[in-house]
């Protein structure tokens, strides 16, 4: 299946899980189109001054892959700054937040995968 940009499913999120301002997600595709237990898999965008609320993964796994900008992956212990290239696995109970606390959007590619 081929999906082309202009026809993806746009939504944005005001103060996602408690965080500020509006994230954007384009998803590359819905969960109902995987076979496999895929919850999500978009592109997400944090513009500067915005954040995803801290949150938990409960049998599942989310991984994020830096497409662009900088930000500030929190996992409740740590913070880590986060940049285009790198490449995060939060999962099975983990929790985390992100911010963007530059002055570009920061870029992500989110992919939420369940246990069962």
């Amino acid at each position: 299946m081929i999906r082309k940009c202009a026809d993806m499913k746009v939504d944005h999120c005001d103060n996602m899980r408690g965080g500020q301002g509006t994230v954007h997600f384009r998803h590359f595709f819905t969960a109902g189109e995987f076979t496999a237990k895929t919850r999500l898999c978009a592109m997400m965008t944090v513009p500067p001054g915005a954040s995803v609320g801290r949150h938990c993964h409960a049998a599942e796994d989310e991984v994020y892959i830096v497409m662009s900008g900088a930000g500030v992956l929190d996992d409740g212990e740590t913070r880590t700054r986060i940049e285009a290239g790198d490449a995060v696995l939060t999962g099975n109970g983990e929790a985390h937040a992100v911010e963007n606390d530059g002055d570009e959007d920061l870029v992500i590619i989110a992919v939420i995968m369940r246990h069962a």
